[in-house]
């Protein structure tokens, strides 16, 4: 067994981001599932706080490498194991691709994870209806934004005809969003990219359904 071990949950968007990178990359891997509801969440238990006292997933244990944040391990997968880079080499589209991607991870994503929407609901006592109106509102600003950015960027995937960054993290947002039942026919070019990219094995494999912990 490979002592490469990824440390998620099944539905979490960052973990996987993870999973779609190791895939790419042909990466094997173990999973330790750290559910993140039961028991009032698994990532808060002293054990896994060990590991990030951030308490959020994913970590990926890598050899004597620990690293929490999804875009960090995948730097490090990047330089590490250089098969297929996701980043890439020319330093306009390195930074183009960086920058897209921060728009899904760091400004979308944030705003509609898990802890943000359980402190809306238990700790601010915010209606069901209202979060749920709190959670769109922030996906359909978000996508707005990429949607005209992947106009001047797109082919088949989000930059060109080359698998980038931008579209390990773009596939779990979309796969969230549904979700939660967000109107996607304003981003016709979004669902596009989307629907080529899953269409991968790589992709496909890393789907949240085909996850040893996914819940049935």
């Amino acid at each position: 067994m490979p002592d490469r071990i990824l440390y998620g949950y099944w539905r979490s968007s960052a973990a996987y981001r993870v999973r779609i990178a190791l895939n790419l990359k042909g990466l094997e891997y173990q999973q330790r599932s750290i559910h993140l509801v039961k028991a009032g969440g698994e990532q808060h238990t002293a054990a896994f706080q060990q590991l990030n006292p951030n308490q959020l997933v994913p970590v990926l244990v890598d050899g004597d490498m620990t690293l929490n944040q999804s875009l960090a391990i995948i730097d490090y997968l990047d330089e590490t194991y250089p098969q297929q880079l996701l980043t890439p080499t020319d330093r306009e589209q390195r930074y183009l691709v960086k920058a897209l991607a921060q728009d899904i991870a760091i400004d979308i994503h944030p705003l509609n994870n898990l802890r943000v929407l359980q402190y809306l609901s238990n700790s601010l006592d915010v209606a069901d209806t209202d979060k749920m109106r709190w959670y769109a509102h922030w996906i359909e600003h978000g996508f707005s934004a990429l949607e005209q950015r992947l106009s001047q960027t797109h082919g088949r995937y989000c930059v060109g005809d080359q698998v980038s960054l931008v579209d390990v993290c773009l596939v779990p947002q979309v796969y969230n969003a549904k979700r939660f039942n967000v109107d996607m026919s304003p981003y016709p070019i979004i669902e596009s990219v989307t629907a080529s990219l899953n269409h991968l094995d790589a992709f496909q494999q890393a789907m949240p359904e085909k996850q040893p912990d996914a819940e049935r």
